[in-house]
């Protein structure tokens, strides 16, 4: 609870008091040195109380803080008094609330020519100047100047400039001293120059925009709007079958429910109807048996009377 708290407190802290960049400078001012030399490393802050150290990332380590192996520390300077191959890398300064600064590329070599080129990005439209120098060479020797490994050109003086470098002009740069060797390669940067000058009053061409702009900015709009109004309809029309199929189920699920009720009912009621009409069939039928044998008992009693009557009449004319 507590490190969250902490975490909350400097969160705020930074949206509130934001903690300005540093800039890191280094003097001398190139970024390739000869083995041995003495060099310094400095955060220009804004705001001391952010704390901002100097860091590194080698080879062979990284994120490793001035004083920690190397260098010596002096408040926000850090003092490299006897630079080595090894101490190439990058350098950058970085805040105890861990803003960074830009970092830089130093390169220390163990050859006998450097090229003295500008650490930092330099300004769109400024001119730049390459020199060629050999180690232990107080006077300046003609040297080779090469962009991105193709020749640009020999300067008998040993020194170049770039005027008025544009974004065309960024890329590695290196210096070949016949007789003494080549310089490791070094990048240059080129920043685009931010406009300090008053905007010019807009005349209303040109604060209306054309309908090629205007069709252009819909466009990134549009795109999204419409494949989200087609998912949309698609979900609503899927949504509608789907409940379609379960009414139209429901309702077949009901008729049949009903039906089963009305043909049960029926068989009800047809049990029921059958029921006196085998009774009144069984009556009938005992009743005609009934008729029947009281007929066929009549008769036989007439035949039995006649045949008597018969008898007594043939008795009676017989002679004497």
């Amino acid at each position: 609870m507590i490190d969250t708290d902490e975490g909350i407190s400097e969160y705020l802290q930074t949206l509130l008091f934001p903690v300005l960049p540093a800039g890191l400078t280094v003097s001398p001012s190139r970024s390739q040195f000869f083995m041995r030399e003495s060099v310094s490393l400095s955060c220009e802050e804004d705001d001391s109380s952010a704390g901002w150290t100097l860091r590194r990332n080698t080879t062979k380590r990284t994120r490793t803080q001035c004083g920690g192996g190397w260098g010596k520390p002096a408040g926000s300077t850090c003092n490299i008094n006897y630079i080595l191959p090894l101490d190439t890398g990058v350098y950058w300064c970085e805040s105890r609330e861990g803003a960074s600064s830009s970092s830089v590329q130093l390169t220390v070599t163990g050859g006998s020519v450097i090229l003295q080129s500008p650490v930092l990005p330099v300004m769109e439209g400024d001119d730049v100047t390459l020199r060629c120098q050999a180690n232990k060479q107080s006077s300046s020797l003609p040297a080779a100047f090469y962009k991105d490994g193709s020749l640009i050109r020999t300067e008998p003086a040993g020194h170049m400039t770039l005027h008025q470098v544009t974004s065309s002009d960024e890329g590695l740069y290196q210096c070949n001293i016949s007789g003494h060797g080549e310089s490791p390669s070094s990048r240059i940067s080129v920043s685009e120059r931010i406009s300090t000058s008053p905007p010019a009053a807009s005349t209303s061409s040109s604060s209306s925009p054309s309908p090629e702009d205007l069709s252009s900015l819909r466009l990134p709009f549009l795109v999204p709007l419409c494949l989200a109004c087609v998912c949309i309809i698609l979900f609503l029309f899927f949504l509608f079958l789907l409940l379609r199929c379960f009414v139209q189920r429901k309702h077949e699920d009901v008729a049949d429910e009903a039906g089963d009720e009305d043909l049960s009912h029926s068989e009800d009621v047809l049990h029921t109807q059958l029921q006196p009409i085998r009774g009144s069939k069984d009556s009938d039928q005992a009743s005609v048996y009934s008729a029947v044998k009281i007929e066929t008992i009549r008769d036989e009693a007439i035949n039995i009377r006649e045949t008597e009557e018969l008898r007594g009449a043939v008795f009676f004319t017989q002679p004497g």
